[in-house]
């Protein structure tokens, strides 16, 4: 047991953490993503019985997001003329509020498509049990200043 760190990240997820260096990506991924086969060069790991917001949150405790990017965090954009709404999304605003000075400014929307290929170059990929739809997030570390 360790003080400070966040119950919900596994040994496993905080040795991925600490082993990916500035500019690589995570792949916080919800149930529908096809993790396994987008992740197959990557580092995989199941987080079935959490969702994205409880996992985010813990992260971001101890995740820098990349300061020489405007967009660190991105989102599965929605398909265009799909009727779904992302609620979640709200909730991810406020937990990237909370954890980075720059607030939701740091939020970016990748295309569908365009996600999925960037993130098979990912370092790991986190699967979930999020049922929310487009509930995807793709974060790029930054670096850990003095």
């Amino acid at each position: 047991m360790l003080k400070g760190i966040p119950k919900i990240l596994s040994p496993q997820l905080l040795k991925v953490l600490c082993e990916m260096g500035h500019s690589d990506r995570l792949v916080i991924a919800d149930g529908n993503f096809p993790a396994e086969s987008i992740g197959k060069d990557a580092v995989v790991i199941r987080m079935d019985g959490h969702g994205t917001c409880e996992i985010l949150e813990a992260i971001l405790q101890l995740f820098p997001l990349d300061t020489y990017v405007e967009k660190p965090f991105n989102l599965m954009q929605v398909m265009k003329g799909d009727p779904v709404k992302t609620p979640i999304w709200d909730e991810y605003r406020k937990i990237v509020n909370a954890a980075d000075e720059r607030g939701a400014a740091v939020i970016g929307e990748i295309e569908r498509f365009a996600f999925y290929e960037e993130a098979r170059s990912a370092y790991a990929v986190i699967a979930t049990g999020e049922e929310a739809l487009y509930a995807n997030i793709m974060l790029q570390k930054g670096v850990v200043c003095p």
